[in-house]
């Protein structure tokens, strides 16, 4: 079993680290204070190559593996949670579906815009009343000649308001009820009848903007259909695994800011005449972390390696979403307490880290969405 990663792997981790820790981390703070989107250096990570970094260079991308995207979210989550998500929205959500089941005509169109930064993309799966249950969601794409008149609405979509590209998924099929019914549109937001709603006033990620969106009569033609009709749900699936790798992985940045954070203030933050770092108490949350982030590294890692040798990766990326998130938020947690009162001040950024990584358990899947998948896997159900 081979644990080092290869020179092309090394090489965009590094990149990407330095890029972040140069251009992305100096500006965090002030994108979550003023719930602002950094879409300067959205546009620099699209000029790295990042926001498309898995599109074959065919299509204009760098043609990396899903090791290195992997790298890229944990990277960018050390810098900015907001802008692993902003990456994920685009690199994943919206690339991922094209690049799996567009035609090539969708592919020469699309690809290369969204990996340059030229478009950003978003993915409107969820609405109000359908969140874990997707295939019960009602927007409608009804069928009319050689168009399709959506109508309905989306919430919580991230980068909704800024996108250039939506990838839609609405029922064609008005005698389904549930998941078989669905399907996939690549939407131009410019499209007269797509409206943006409210951007969220959320607990964290605040530099990365979740919006409700909104279809009235919208008319699609038909080679906006992406897939065939009926595969949505097949195409939502598929798409969010790859997603719960980026989740874990920017859960492990997260959670690697917190303790590289509480390690720096311990050894530095006096009590009692001596460094609070050679309190036990301190020490033992200290080892918790280290051995945790390693673990959940190691979880997603193995589900991306897993997704290049073309293996079935649904479960490993489960676990590892599941293990990741849980873990960062209790790393933060920790993070706050050994910061003292400090830690609960904008002072110190590891407040910041506690309010982002909450979402992590929550969305591409909540925890108890994961278990399910898990144990349907354990059980063979």
């Amino acid at each position: 079993m081979q644990f080092q990663l290869t020179e092309d792997q090394r090489a965009v981790r590094d990149m990407v680290r330095e890029f972040a820790a140069k251009e992305i981390a100096p500006v965090a703070a002030k994108h979550d204070r003023e719930h602002s989107f950094p879409m300067a250096t959205a546009k620099r990570m699209g000029e790295l190559g990042l926001l498309g970094i898995t599109v074959p260079e065919q299509y204009g991308g760098p043609g990396a593996d899903y090791v290195s995207f992997a790298l890229v979210a944990e990277e960018l989550a050390v810098a900015d949670a907001s802008h692993s998500v902003i990456f994920g929205a685009n690199a994943s959500l919206s690339v991922g579906p094209i690049l799996n089941f567009g035609n090539e005509a969708q592919k020469q169109r699309y690809l290369p815009g969204l990996s340059s930064g030229a478009i950003l993309g978003c993915y409107a799966l969820t609405e109000s009343q359908s969140g874990s249950d997707a295939g019960s969601l009602t927007t409608t794409a009804r069928k009319e000649g050689e168009h399709y008149v959506v109508n309905g609405a989306k919430q919580f979509i991230t980068n909704g308001g800024v996108a250039d590209l939506c990838v839609l998924f609405a029922r064609t099929d008005s005698a389904s009820k549930d998941a078989k019914g669905v399907s996939a549109f690549l939407v131009d937001t410019k499209t007269k009848g797509f409206k943006v709603g409210r951007n969220e006033h959320k607990l964290g990620l605040n530099a990365s903007y979740t919006n409700q969106l909104f279809f009235e009569d919208m008319v699609l033609p038909k080679e906006a259909l992406l897939g065939r009709e009926g595969e949505g749900f097949k195409i939502a699936m598929a798409t969010l695994d790859t997603g719960r790798i980026m989740a874990a992985a920017g859960s492990t940045g997260i959670a690697r800011a917190a303790f590289e954070a509480s390690v720096a203030y311990a050894k530095e933050r006096k009590q009692f005449g001596r460094p609070i770092a050679t309190n036990q108490a301190i020490q033992w949350k200290l080892a918790d972390m280290d051995v945790t982030i390693e673990a959940a590294r190691n979880l997603y890692l193995k589900a991306a390696w897993l997704r290049d040798q073309k293996q079935p990766y649904t479960h490993a990326a489960s676990r590892a979403k599941l293990f990741a998130s849980e873990m960062a938020m209790k790393a933060t947690i920790e993070a706050v307490q050994i910061h003292g009162g400090n830690g609960y001040t904008k002072d110190y950024p590891v407040e910041r880290y506690m309010r982002d990584i909450k979402i992590f358990e929550i969305f591409e899947g909540t925890s108890e969405i994961q278990r399910l998948v898990i144990a349907r896997h354990v059980v063979g159900a």
